[in-house]
């Protein structure tokens, strides 16, 4: 049995099934059916996601199976979690960070939401 494409092969763009059948049985739907999301990833990301979940999550070990730079892991979790539709919030740049001590230590923030700002996952 070959692996279901997730991409159409000429345009790269979504594949609906519009066949199921059962192995057992032999008993078909016809019908228009979505992919769930997690056929969208590539096979790449469906690797790094292999990896990840052996790693329990824990990027620093994926960053050492891979061989690559923390940064680097954490943007291919970051392109896996867009592909599957969620948005990303980024962490603040040095700069931002910066700034925002700044604002506080002139009294224009609060100490809570520069912690909110800085810890928000």
């Amino acid at each position: 049995m070959y692996r279901m494409p997730m991409q159409c092969p000429i345009c790269a763009g979504e594949l609906l099934v519009e066949r199921l059948t059962c192995s057992q049985c032999g008993t078909s739907l016809e019908g228009s059916f979505s992919l769930e999301r997690l056929s969208r990833l590539s096979e790449e990301q469906w690797q790094f996601v292999e990896l990840f979940l052996r790693c329990e999550g824990k990027l620093t070990r994926v960053q050492e199976e891979l061989g690559i730079s923390y940064p680097t892991a954490r943007n291919r979790l970051h392109d896996v979690l867009h592909a599957l539709g969620y948005e990303v919030e980024e962490e603040p740049a040095a700069e931002t960070r910066q700034q925002l001590l700044d604002d506080l230590a002139e009294g224009k923030t609060t100490v809570r939401r520069v912690l909110q700002l800085l810890t928000r996952k």
